[in-house]
């Protein structure tokens, strides 16, 4: 994304509706600052090599681990490690701040219908 300008998130929010389907907002160092709405169950799924930060804007987002389940309020994140199966859920709709690799499908190592290959950017 040429340039620095900054970034209005609500503005960039209120350009899409769809649930599970991230959009770039930014980048910086091989990472994408990413913007989704997220509401009901996802996949479990994992990131062979990335690590996936979590924050939420908005709402309310359960991170759900093999071994116990992180419950994230507004203004709170969660780092899921590289390797590590996870299942985000989201009781309502929450607006979330993902930041990763470049690299990292929304998916992980799961293809399906809710599979991203090419986010959006805004």
């Amino acid at each position: 994304m040429p340039g620095q300008d900054k970034v209005n998130l609500a503005a960039k929010l209120r350009q899409f509706e769809e649930r599970w389907s991230p959009r770039i907002v930014g980048e910086l160092n091989g990472q994408h600052v990413k913007l989704a709405k997220l509401e009901g169950e996802f996949v479990w799924h994992h990131h062979e090599s990335e690590d996936e930060l979590f924050l939420v804007l908005s709402g309310r987002l359960s991170i759900h681990l093999r071994d116990r389940v992180v419950d994230l309020e507004e203004g709170e994140f969660f780092i899921v490690p590289r390797g590590v199966e996870h299942k985000p859920v989201a009781e309502s709709e929450a607006h979330v701040l993902l930041l990763e690799p470049s690299s990292t499908l929304n998916t992980g190592n799961v293809r399906d219908h809710r599979t991203v290959e090419t986010p959006e950017r805004l």
